[in-house]
């Protein structure tokens, strides 16, 4: 997480190759370059996400931002599967990650124990069998083939942030993403991942607040020099970078 596009390809490139305590890491140095054009990239987009909460004007317009830079959006469309299974692998690994913490019973003394938090996703998880796992890690490779059909025809993909498909997708198949703001939207009441808690009611703001909203850019496997190069090209025609709270 950054400020700023070349803040994050900063980052990146620092963090970019093998980790020897990984035997799945690969090394791929990071191929990015500034003096690339980006005019010319197909940018896929999903016409009904875009038209359906959560997107919002902010997400519209970038689409027309993606025009003004010389990039040109293409309708694209992925089956109507269901994805969030694909967090069965997720929740899983999770709670074998985080066993001990189940086993002890400390898992009891995390803060949200609202039933879509991490501490009953860890206790759940124990009952999955091997079979719902297996049978999720074949829907997982359909859902990467799925991918590869989609980019053998565009460049990069524009989806709303907060759109959970393809969030879930990705997390799944390692496509590369970059989350920048894009614009502004007023809320009345503060967001949040988890189910609603009566005990811990969310903030409510009167007037609601400005606050900045972002679109997300989905790049080709091991192309997130592309995915930057579009990224600074957006970030600069947005002209939102530069606004800051008072104090930041």
């Amino acid at each position: 997480m950054a400020r700023s596009v070349e803040d994050t390809l900063l980052v990146l490139k620092a963090i970019s190759g093998a980790d020897p305590g990984d035997v799945s890491s690969v090394t791929r140095p990071l191929d990015f370059n500034s003096s690339e054009n980006v005019r010319g990239l197909r940018v896929g987009y999903f016409p009904k996400w875009m038209k359906e909460a959560p997107a919002t004007d902010v997400d519209r317009a970038a689409l027309e931002t993606i025009k003004k830079v010389g990039m040109v959006p293409v309708e694209v469309a992925i089956p109507d599967w269901p994805y969030d299974s694909l967090n069965l692998i997720l929740f899983a690994e999770g709670a074998a990650a985080f066993e001990e913490l189940t086993l002890s019973g400390q898992l009891d003394e995390l803060k949200v124990q609202t039933p879509d938090a991490w501490p009953n996703f860890f206790r759940q998880s124990r009952f999955l069998s091997a079979v719902d796992f297996v049978q999720t890690d074949r829907l997982r490779r359909k859902v990467a083939l799925e991918m590869e059909r989609v980019f053998n025809d565009v460049d990069l993909l524009l989806v709303p942030s907060l759109r959970d498909e393809m969030l879930v997708i990705t997390n799944n198949t390692g496509h590369p993403s970059l989350t920048m703001r894009a614009g502004f939207v007023e809320v009345s009441e503060a967001r949040s991942d988890w189910a609603p808690d009566p005990s811990r009611p969310l903030p409510k703001f009167s007037p609601p607040r400005r606050v900045p909203h972002g679109i997300t850019l989905i790049g080709r496997l091991f192309e997130e020099g592309t995915l930057g190069r579009a990224g600074l090209a957006l970030e600069s025609a947005f002209g939102v970078m530069g606004e800051r709270p008072p104090g930041f």
